[in-house]
């Protein structure tokens, strides 16, 4: 078998790839709806479909679905609807329905007329409608919001009809609209008069909002919730936190046809507000079917008729003829790949850890200087695989600036779709792309990540789907998580999503979940060290799923302790045993989790520049801060003042307790991950421990660096004002700097010493 050779086994391939285009039908890739727009703008959105008075505010991000101008908008109507496929709604063979999330930011904003009165009216709605593309009514009334031209009493029939979510601003009593305030919300099912309302207090729908609507297949409800954005507009009388909720159970499958298009519509009458959405999130269940197969005339002067007896035997043996040359090819090409790599192992036994300009001989062989993962992921039948260079590209299309997610220190992430590979249409992904010639470091992250989770499975970890390196690049392949990390949405500005506390909560006990798999539950203990809220990304119901390994390692349980050669991580949330000693344990990750708890639960960043008042230019740190107030009995104060008092009490007292347990500067004292969740899950858990009113200040002791090369010495420097700043007493500053995370919320750190500096691309 070693001796077939590369021109054979081209060759068979060549007989093969002849073979499948003359008898195999070719499919359009097919895919559940799926996009997300954080923001709209005239180049980067041309799969959005404008109607009426709709257009792209490039100044603003977002899209004006009415008019934007005084005084044409009076009487305005307009839709934005998607326009690259239509959703299947649901299956008429199987009778199956689609399920599907959408997240959205809007905002409804009154205009000033008439002498300076602010006038509203008459709202804006989510859509499902049966026409694909959608077509919005030429004539219409304007408590019809754009969703139809029929009176308020009539039943929408044929591609007029439409379901719809409704935000109204306006009581019209000719489309029966609830009369004890001027707001309301709605779910409109084939007419404009609502199957369910629910009123709300007079200009709550006015400002920056967001909303999430959702519909069951199981229960075949639709239900929606939505919010203000706090810091958003000023006109809104009632400045408390507050949100609505309204559910109907709905027949999604008798109300409208099997594809529909999904969008927005909003009017105005000489009553004027402007509507804008400014993001847009949607995802569904359902994948679009396979076109079916077709005869093709290449195969002979004279094809049988589809049908015919003659055309099946055909089908049949080409068929046939297709299967048995396929595994033919794939017997030889197997049996030719395990004597080339067996050649290739031998050639290369004992070759260190290859340099960024050696990619291009790596592309032949994966093994790192382990020896086996890689090589035992590209002979599994499960897990992740190596994706070839140009399929890469052409999921993002060519990487281009639309596709773009984010940015990091070792490169960006892409948003791309990729051929399931089983079939079943396409799967969103995000690509991370590390910069080209990265640095030794670049590359140690990258075969770390690789190493450390392609082998662990948890629901609240990010998976892992493939990777690849060629053409002098690093690439690596997740499961698109969509609504970004945890970060963006504590310290994130406008088209972001405002946390409540149970969701809050619920993304705690998630992220306490995967560190409990990680230190606990697996074969080894795998350790972090980079426990942080940009490494926490959100899916769609704002699940935890931890993510970034490229600073992971492995730990024998029965060892617990491992010291680095370099001090890793991002400032603020490392170990301050870590910083001194280099050592990294489960200890540490847990010291990261209570900082990423007091962060939730206070609102605020674990480091940051005073700016006001006599400390103005100092360093605020957080677990000092939250210590403060727990040891004067004032634990409630912590609590995030944008939540307006909307928590519970006794949840938060345990959230800061356990916060401020968990990153005790003494990791003796710190509980494990397992006793931590336990107390944060339950009042009914383990009893707190009582910690000292003030913030406990740590020792820590190394041997001493000896003038002929010994170890390094360490020893306490506590700082007068928070107790956690220890600095070694003869490490040089090359090896005392941190190394900064590559996401987007860290710096590139310089000296630990010069604190401020930590803290430049915060503010």
């Amino acid at each position: 078998m070693a001796g077939f050779s590369t021109a054979t086994i081209s060759a068979v391939g060549f007989f093969i790839f002849f073979s499948a285009v003359l008898y195999l039908p070719a499919a359009a890739p097919v895919a559940a709806l799926f996009f997300n727009y954080s923001s709209f703008s005239t180049g980067g959105s041309k799969d959005i479909r404008l109607e009426g008075d709709a257009s792209i505010n490039d100044t603003g991000g977002c899209i004006d679905v009415t008019d934007s101008r005084l005084p044409s908008m009076s009487n305005s109507r307009g839709r934005a609807s998607y326009g690259a496929q239509p959703m299947v709604l649901w299956d008429r063979d199987t009778g199956e329905a689609a399920s599907f999330t959408t997240r959205f930011s809007f905002a409804i904003v009154p205009q000033r007329q008439y002498g300076g009165i602010d006038n509203k009216g008459t709202g804006m709605a989510f859509f499902l409608a049966a026409s694909y593309p959608s077509s919005m009514p030429p004539v219409s009334e304007a408590y019809d919001m754009g969703l139809t031209g029929q009176s308020a009493d009539a039943v929408a029939t044929g591609d007029g009809r439409f379901v719809a979510v409704e935000f109204d601003t306006f009581n019209d009593s000719i489309a029966h609209d609830p009369n004890t305030s001027y707001d309301h919300i709605g779910i409109d099912v084939n007419s404009i008069r609502s199957v369910v309302t629910e009123s709300l207090p007079n200009f709550s729908l006015l400002g920056n909002l967001s909303a999430e609507i959702k519909y069951s297949n199981i229960s075949s409800v639709l239900e929606l919730t939505v919010w203000p954005i706090r810091g958003g507009s000023a006109s809104a009388l009632d400045d408390r936190w507050s949100y609505y909720s309204l559910s109907r159970k709905v027949d999604l499958k008798s109300a409208l046809p099997e594809n529909v298009s999904v969008g927005f519509s909003a009017s105005t009458s000489t009553s004027v507000e402007l509507h804008q959405l400014c993001s847009w999130y949607f995802s569904s269940t359902m994948e679009p079917k396979a076109a079916a197969p077709q005869p093709t005339d290449a195969l002979s002067p004279s094809s049988p008729t589809p049908g015919s007896s003659t055309s099946s035997g055909v089908g049949v043996v080409a068929g046939a003829t297709v299967g048995a040359a396929l595994l033919l090819v794939l017997v030889l090409a197997m049996a030719a790949l395990f004597a080339r790599r067996r050649r290739h192992r031998r050639s290369q036994k004992g070759r260190d850890l290859l340099a960024p300009k050696e990619l291009e001989e790596e592309e032949e062989d994966d093994d790192d200087e382990s020896g086996e993962p890689i090589t035992e992921m590209e002979m599994g039948t499960t897990g992740p695989r190596r994706f070839p260079y140009h399929e890469l590209v052409a999921a993002t299309k060519s990487f281009a600036p639309e596709e773009k997610l984010g940015q990091g220190g070792f490169g960006s992430v892409y948003r791309g779709y990729l051929q399931r590979e089983h079939g079943g249409g396409l799967a969103a992904v995000a690509i991370k792309r590390f910069a080209k010639g990265s640095s030794m470091q670049g590359m140690r992250e990258y075969k770390s990540e690789i190493k450390v989770i392609s082998r662990l499975r948890h629901r609240n970890l990010v998976q892992l789907v493939g990777w690849c390196h060629g053409r002098d690049e690093l690439l690596l392949v997740y499961e698109l998580v969509p609504n970004r990390s945890l970060d963006v949405h504590l310290h994130g500005d406008g088209g972001t999503t405002f946390l409540t506390w149970p969701m809050r909560m619920k993304i705690v006990h998630g992220l306490g979940s995967a560190l409990l798999y990680l230190h606990e539950e697996w074969e080894q203990c795998v350790v972090h060290r980079d426990v942080k809220p940009s490494n926490v990304m959100l899916d769609e119901s704002y699940n935890a799923k931890l993510g970034d390994f490229g600073l992971a390692r492995f730990i024998d349980h029965a060892v617990g302790v491992q010291t680095m050669t370099a001090v890793s991580g991002t400032p603020g949330y490392v170990d301050p045993e870590s910083l001194i000693t280099g050592k990294a344990s489960a200890e540490s990750d847990v010291y990261s989790f209570g900082v990423v708890v007091l962060e939730v639960t206070c609102g605020k960043r674990p480091m940051s520049l005073q700016l006001d008042g006599d400390k103005k230019n100092s360093i605020f740190r957080l677990v000092e801060w939250v210590w403060g107030l727990y040891g004067r009995g004032s634990a409630l104060e912590a609590a995030d003042e944008r939540l307006h008092g909307e928590y519970d009490a006794a949840e938060v007292e345990r959230a800061v307790a356990v916060g401020l347990w968990c990153a005790h500067p003494d990791p003796r004292a710190r509980p494990s991950i397992r006793a931590a969740m336990a107390a944060l899950q339950s009042s009914d858990g383990p009893p707190l421990p009582a910690l000292p009113a003030k913030m406990p200040v740590p020792t820590y002791a190394a041997p001493v660096a000896s003038p002929d090369g010994g170890a390094f010495s360490y020893t306490a420097a506590a700082s007068s004002s928070s107790g956690i700043m220890m600095m070694p007493s003869s490490l040089t500053q090359s090896s005392a700097t941190t190394h900064a995370s590559h996401t987007s919320d860290t710096s590139t750190s310089t000296g630990l010493n010069d604190s401020s500096s930590l803290l430049k691309h915060h503010y």
